[in-house]
């Protein structure tokens, strides 16, 4: 299959896999910041085993979002769009893309250093990629921690540069990934 057409908006699959990510990740972050607040026990470990199948589901999402991309392509930046906002977007993007992997993998590799099991929604566990190493964990975690808070400003940025083409500039950008609109 070839790429589509640049001057083409973005296809369904594309729009879905957006969603859904946009969906995973929305529930990802609250999941985090709640299992490390709460008390140790019982909720805690439901909060942990939640947050991380819905980070697998992420990483698992992206692979497939990735591919989607390498295929299908991507349509050119919107001609609203100057070059400071086209530069601004593809690196916000190429950021976004790299988070989804590098997050959800350091949660893995610092679970798997802590010893933990990654129980996935009750249906699977995943095998650990690293040996047990506590002092490991801490450090991968603690990257998992400030990438994790990174991906969450970027996706905030993101989605408040959504809000401005659809509500301020209403030049249509909002649009190409609505999953109403076949752009």
């Amino acid at each position: 299959m070839s790429p589509r057409p640049m001057h083409e908006g973005y296809g369904p699959t594309a729009k879905w896999l957006h969603w859904l990510m946009a969906l995973a990740i929305l529930t990802t972050i609250p999941l985090g910041i709640a299992m490390v607040n709460a008390t140790p026990g019982p909720t805690q470990n439901a909060l942990y085993d939640l947050h991380r199948s819905f980070g697998v589901t992420v990483l698992a999402l992206a692979a497939v979002r990735l591919s989607v991309r390498l295929v299908r392509g991507a349509p050119a930046p919107h001609p609203s769009l100057g070059r400071l906002l086209q530069a601004l977007s593809l690196t916000v993007h190429r950021a976004l893309y790299v988070l989804i992997f590098l997050v959800p993998l350091l949660g893995w590799a610092g679970t798997s250093a802590f010893g933990a099991q990654i129980t996935v929604f009750g249906l699977f566990v995943l095998p650990p990629i690293l040996p047990k190493d506590e002092a490991l964990s801490e450090t991968l975690l603690g990257l998992h921690k400030l990438a994790a808070f990174t991906l969450a400003a970027l996706a905030t940025l993101h989605i408040g540069a959504g809000l401005w083409h659809g509500f301020v500039r209403r030049d249509g950008v909002l649009e190409r990934m609505l999953p109403a609109r076949r752009y």
